[in-house]
């Protein structure tokens, strides 16, 4: 029929293949508010067919040497740097994010990912000890766990969930991820390259659909003996509650309320550019009226300033990024994660007065300083409850690092010796000779 549009539609990826659902949801382009894609509406069918398939993938996995599955995972960087510009595109298509963040952080850290860990499995070694008055040898080793339960959030769609894949599978699991719901497209175009790169079938299983009906069925598997998921708090207090039953291993990356908090003697020609953009990277309207309500001002943004659209996305999901002043450290603009182009300014007279109130909030998952008394950032840094502090910058990332927050920001960290030793158990041997 003339005028009618083509819908892209996604196929679950599990033992090796596409399979399509019985049923879809519809995925918005978020830069038109139109319907542009079907993603399965998968359930506990398919969480089951996944298991299976990774159940019989993982014998021939593990049983590869570090070095075998480092050369896969290699290939698969390969080929995800070489689609880089389609991934871009579809990236930003399907968040909502500039083409331009997609195309310089996203997806190259995605490539990333996969080579660090392809890296970095190559260099981990074990412990030794001797008991010679009793002439014993202690040693350990590490063996992957079985089945990996991944479940990766809508902002950063590629560039987390790989970040959960690379270290699974070089460890020597076979996973079953699922994307959100939101944003999947990506996830669906990597799993075209897996064959290609030499990753056997069942070793990567992308299963698509809600939390409440894959999320659940996943976490929740007897098979499936770890999970790792990044989201909201009310999130992971369901998997807490759905995975006890089972004990198993979990690694819980969640919400952030970061403070970025500037001295009096910062360098604000590298400050105010990259608190911007550290503010306003993401893409919510119900906070701004309820700090109106409390008596704050909305300096710009929402409220103040109006868009100008072309035709085609006025129906998409826009909004000005909002200044926010004279708000009490009680709102929930001050307390809450905003993902959406907004952020409060409040000033402070100390430093054990900001250090008090940026450690006020229920969350730790990161902060900045800025001064230039090298004395003052140690100080305010070793003092705050977050998981990281970066001084002078933003988002600088050493991947041998750990990653993750304190408090409600989450339990267990991501990075090259934190993740091996999540997705893998270890084991004491005792030879007596």
């Amino acid at each position: 029929m003339a005028g009618t549009k083509t819908l892209l539609m996604l196929e679950n990826f599990i033992g090796g293949k596409f399979l399509p659902c019985h049923s879809y949801i519809d995925s918005y382009d978020p830069s038109t508010g139109e319907v542009y894609c079907k993603v399965p509406n998968s359930g506990k069918e398919e969480v089951e067919a996944a298991v299976e398939a990774a159940r019989a993938a993982f014998p021939g996995w593990s049983s590869r040497s570090p070095k075998e599955r480092s050369q896969v995972l290699r290939r698969l960087a390969d080929l995800l740097e070489q689609s880089l510009e389609e991934l871009a595109q579809a990236e930003s298509k399907d968040q909502g994010k500039t083409v331009t963040l997609a195309r310089t952080m996203d997806i190259p850290r995605s490539v990333e990912n996969f080579r660090f860990f392809a890296s970095s499995i190559l260099h981990h070694t074990s412990e030794c000890t001797q008991m010679d008055h009793l002439g014993c040898l202690h040693y350990t080793v590490r063996a992957p766990v079985g089945i990996a339960g991944l479940i990766s959030p809508w902002n950063l769609p590629l560039y987390l969930l790989t970040w959960k894949i690379a270290p699974a599978i070089a460890a020597g699991n076979t996973v079953i991820a699922k994307p959100s719901e939101l944003t999947s497209v990506t996830a669906w175009m990597m799993c075209k390259l897996l064959e290609k790169a030499g990753v056997p079938p069942g070793v990567v299983n992308i299963v698509f659909g809600t939390g409440p009906r894959v999320g659940e069925a996943l976490v929740s598997h007897p098979e499936v003996p770890v999970i790792s998921f990044t989201g909201s708090q009310p999130t992971a207090e369901r998997i807490t509650q759905l995975s006890a039953p089972h004990c198993k291993k979990l690694s819980l990356e969640l919400g952030g309320k970061n403070p970025a908090i500037v001295f009096d003697d910062a360098n604000l020609e590298e400050c105010i550019p990259t608190t911007v953009r550290s503010s306003f990277a993401n893409q919510v309207r119900s906070y701004i009226k309820k700090a109106r309500a409390e008596g704050a001002q909305i300096l710009c943004g929402e409220g103040v300033d109006k868009l100008s659209l072309p035709s085609r996305n006025q129906g998409g999901y826009f909004m000005p990024p909002t200044v926010i002043t004279d708000i009490k450290d009680e709102s929930s603009c001050m307390k809450e994660e905003i993902f959406g182009p907004v952020t409060c300014i409040v000033p402070f007279d100390s430093e054990e007065e900001v250090i008090k109130r940026a450690n006020s909030v229920k969350y730790g998952l990161a902060a900045t300083v800025w001064s230039s008394n090298v004395g003052r950032i140690h100080r305010v840094a070793k003092k705050l409850q977050s998981g990281l502090v970066w001084t002078n910058c933003w988002l600088i990332r050493e991947l041998n690092l750990p990653f993750g927050g304190m408090k409600s920001s989450g339990i267990g960290r991501e990075g090259a010796k934190d993740s091996y030793e999540f997705f893998t158990e270890i084991k004491t041997i005792t030879i007596k000779h």
